[in-house]
């Protein structure tokens, strides 16, 4: 004989969910995505109650699949381009350097020219002073 058990009818009480809307990972999307799309109509339908989905949202996920798809293969390949900015940047910083260099190189001249002169005056008035002793 059968117990009285098996002929109770399943509990109506639902229980409730949350109000606040649901939020799903993109590897949760593509999870369902893969599933759902190797499924004959029933299964799918199956699918969509077990996890509490509505078959709008597949379509939603699937179109943001196939622009994210689109996105990324349109996207250019390789480095992406410099910024001209970067370019003068560099370019003046090269030529800052090479006019400290020649800067350098100029007060080199002018203090081995000051000492020279100097040099030179020494010598004249050596020179001077030689000359109007021996007259």
């Amino acid at each position: 004989m059968a117990s009285s058990n098996d002929h109770q009818a399943p509990d109506p009480q639902v229980e409730p969910r949350s109000t606040a809307p649901r939020r799903y990972s993109a590897a949760y999307k593509a999870k369902i995505l893969a599933e759902y799309e190797t499924l004959n109509k029933q299964d799918k339908g199956a699918l969509l109650r077990r996890e509490g989905l509505y078959s709008s949202l597949i379509t939603t996920w699937r179109q943001q699949r196939d622009k994210g798809a689109e996105t990324a293969l349109a996207a250019p390949s390789g480095r992406p381009k410099a910024d001209p900015r970067d370019k003068e940047i560099a370019r003046l910083k090269g030529q800052v350097a090479r006019l400290e260099t020649e800067l350098g190189k100029a007060r080199t001249v002018i203090e081995v020219q000051g000492k020279l002169s100097a040099l030179l005056d020494e010598l004249a008035t050596d020179s001077a002073t030689g000359n109007g002793e021996t007259t």
